[in-house]
């Protein structure tokens, strides 16, 4: 799969250097919205990327606020104000999802590099088609989804996974599985077999680092799920996680990038080396039963 185009990447970028430039000039959110023809909301979430400007003369009433006459450089942040107006791959699908999966879709798309962590399942960035469908069947009845939910839910999980796959500049992702998760008998021994044989496989990729973090040991094990996406280019390193009301929430506060990549050290630590990873999927093979 090709690279994609990236409107969120876009979105945070620009929000990013108009921070920045706001700061220079000495000016709170308040004091630079006075007199223009938008409000401190939005100026807010542009700046925090989650949305642009709707036209593009809001945005260079801005600059002109803050100082930037080169016209170089108004142009550019025009042209990437222009590119992050942009539809997202995934435009048509999001009625169906859940409150605050396009904001992560469009953060995870624009990483460089993800960590992961589930206690309970497979990280969804590595499940095979039948993995994920039987996750989703599982939950059907207590969420009350539909099936049209589970079936764009999971078409959509596997085109999100063809990033770690794809040959031109594949996303990096480091994985900390946990054995109880592995253990767990997702779909039937056929649907576990078949994902113990996708995850050696992508271990043998050059762009994954799988781990696995035994039941039996004394190591710390977060209690929800980690998602740790480094962007790169200078733009803040993100963190998701699901939430117990149905949504999926994503920051990038220090305090909590922090915490999370705290987390992940401590299983890592915890967890037997990336060497190990195919022959303990072997064993899981082995034992899983019909």
């Amino acid at each position: 799969m090709a690279a994609r185009p990236q409107p969120t990447a876009r979105r945070i970028g620009l929000g990013h250097e108009l921070r920045q430039l706001r700061k220079a000039a000495g000016l709170t959110i308040a004091e630079a919205v006075v007199g223009l023809h938008f409000d401190e909301s939005t100026l807010q979430r542009v700046e925090t990327g989650w949305k642009s400007f709707r036209q593009a003369g809001h945005l260079r009433e801005l600059l002109e606020r803050y100082g930037v006459t080169d016209e170089e450089q108004v142009n550019r942040l025009v042209a990437l104000q222009r590119e992050a107006s942009s539809r997202e791959w995934w435009t048509g699908t999001s009625t169906n999802m859940l409150s605050g999966m396009p904001r992560f879709l469009g953060v995870e798309s624009a990483a460089r590099a993800i960590r992961i962590f589930h206690p309970t399942v497979v990280p969804g960035l590595l499940q095979t088609r039948a993995y994920a469908q039987a996750v989703h069947e599982l939950h059907k009845p207590i969420d009350e989804t539909t099936t049209e939910f589970v079936q764009q839910s999971v078409e959509l999980r596997m085109k999100r996974k063809e990033a770690v796959t794809r040959d031109d500049d594949p996303i990096k992702v480091w994985a900390v599985l946990y054995e109880p998760a592995l253990r767990y008998p997702m779909g039937g021994a056929d649907v576990m077999r078949e994902q113990y044989a996708a995850l050696a496989e992508l271990a043998a990729m050059e762009n994954v680092t799988l781990q696995v973090l035994p039941q039996a040991g004394d190591g710390y094990v977060a209690h929800h799920d980690v998602n740790i996406m480094i962007l790169g280019d200078g733009l803040p390193t993100t963190v998701q996680t699901d939430t117990a009301w149905f949504t999926v929430a994503v920051t990038d506060k220090p305090r909590e990038v922090g915490r999370f990549s705290r987390m992940f050290d401590a299983m890592v630590a915890a967890a037997r080396p990336p060497g190990d990873t195919p022959q303990v999927l072997q064993k899981l093979a082995r034992e899983i039963k019909e």
